[in-house]
């Protein structure tokens, strides 16, 4: 039976290109016919299927679609380029008007006004430096908390504060106090008048102020449940001080 199954052997071998390495593909191992495989990069080239190459030059570019330095196109415009035939289709600015009208539709108030959330918080303008942002944010923590005489004074983290202790938290968070005032400390504390930013109005018995436009004063908490406030109130009777630089 061994003559019979080389001549089956040999027949294949020559009707099927190849076929005679099948049988130690993989093994390195020789073939049914008794040929090596090829064991260097030269000879495995040379006995690999030869298939005609396309030279990337010859291949069709689509430019709108692809940009072969960059990768495929993600901001792909249709219309790209039609400024250079018509100078009308170049992007015009948006006015003052527009950006205003984008903005209030953001909720972020792009003057010198902060705004108030339905919820009684307060929003800082876009224009506004840090330090007043920084106040609004820390007057938001504590703006909904109940009043409580004496509240805030002991500890920075309570559950309830007094007037004083608001304002002290608020500008303690913005960096600007190191410990908390009553109301006649700020009332002789900072520069006097107004302030461009924030406007202090103390008394020996009460104490609030604006900030950004917005009235922050823990009367307000029976009004509204909110210590920031929209509606302004008479400074009659107050020491009116600001934060210098503010």
């Amino acid at each position: 039976m061994r003559p019979r199954r080389t001549a089956i052997a040999a027949l294949l071998a020559l009707a099927v290109p190849g076929a005679g390495l099948i049988a130690g593909c993989g093994a390195g191992e020789p073939s049914a016919t008794g040929a090596q495989l090829p064991r260097t990069a030269t000879e495995q080239a040379a006995a690999a299927p030869q298939y005609e190459e396309q030279a990337v030059d010859k291949l069709q570019r689509n430019p709108t679609v692809v940009d072969p330095d960059a990768g495929v196109r993600t901001n792909f415009d249709p219309d790209e380029g039609a400024h250079e035939r018509d100078p009308s289709k170049l992007a015009k600015p948006l006015t003052d008007a527009q950006i205003r009208a984008e903005l209030e539709r953001s909720g972020i108030p792009s003057g010198d006004r902060a705004a108030l959330t339905p919820d009684g918080l307060a929003v800082a303008p876009l224009g506004a430096p840090e330090v007043v942002r920084a106040v609004i944010a820390a007057g938001n923590q504590i703006a909904r908390l109940p009043y409580r005489y004496g509240g805030g004074h002991q500890t920075w983290t309570d559950t309830a504060y007094d007037c004083s202790a608001s304002i002290s938290f608020a500008f303690a968070a913005a960096g600007l106090l190191d410990r908390p005032l009553v109301s006649g400390d700020l009332a002789n504390w900072g520069s006097p008048g107004p302030g461009r930013w924030i406007t202090i109005f103390a008394n020996g018995g009460h104490v609030y102020m604006y900030v950004a436009g917005l009235r922050f004063d823990t009367s307000g908490l029976r009004a509204t449940g909110s210590r920031w406030q929209a509606e302004p109130r008479s400074g009659a009777g107050f020491t009116v001080r600001h934060p210098t630089g503010l």
